[in-house]
């Protein structure tokens, strides 16, 4: 037996010849593959953009801030549990007419209502809060549309100590952090 013999089963393959690109052939660098796309390693750029591989600072701030809008939601709601407290007390105090009570039962309804408002906020701020790290555009979008009804709950607040201010700065600077193109690029990136 010998190398040359068509025959011989243990012999070199015939060669066949080459075809052009297809299947079952090595793609050449510019031209598409078949099947899905893969994604591009961590840190290239993705749809144009630059992937994050950690939450950027800018959107790291912007969390911190949701949580303090939560807080002063969790105090201004603790403000107006108080103030309900008292209020019965402080209506028997005053020995008020048959009319009168009316009108103090309607604004201790206006203030369960506030108080229930706060706490509503101080939940939704808290799910935002935990929603940062894994959530999508979804969460940034929610972000400032809860930063933005903030500084309207802002204006119920000014009484508590200037509370109210505060909550304007930090809703404004939530609005403007989530708003940036780092965090943008954030809550786009792609989750596998």
């Amino acid at each position: 037996m010998s190398f040359g013999d068509p025959n011989n089963p243990y012999g070199q393959p015939p060669q066949q010849p080459q075809a052009g690109p297809g299947y079952g052939y090595p793609q050449q660098p510019g031209q598409p593959g078949y099947g899905y796309p893969s994604a591009p390693p961590v840190g290239q750029p993705y749809g144009g953009g630059y992937v994050p591989t950690q939450m950027p600072g800018i959107t790291r701030a912007a969390q911190i801030l949701v949580g303090v809008i939560a807080l002063a939601h969790v105090i201004i709601a603790a403000v107006y549990g108080v103030a309900l407290a008292q209020w019965d007390e402080s209506m028997r105090e005053a020995n008020l007419t048959a009319e009168a009570e009316q009108y103090a039962d309607l604004g201790k309804g206006v203030v369960v209502f506030f108080a229930g408002l706060a706490a509503v906020f101080a939940i939704l701020g808290l799910v935002l809060l935990l929603q940062y790290a894994k959530g999508g555009s979804s969460v940034r979008v929610c972000s400032i549309v809860y930063a933005s009804f903030a500084i309207v709950s802002g204006l119920f607040a000014l009484a508590i100590y200037l509370l109210g201010l505060v909550i304007w700065v930090v809703s404004i600077l939530v609005i403007v952090f989530c708003a940036k193109r780092a965090s943008a690029e954030w809550f786009r990136r792609p989750r596998y």
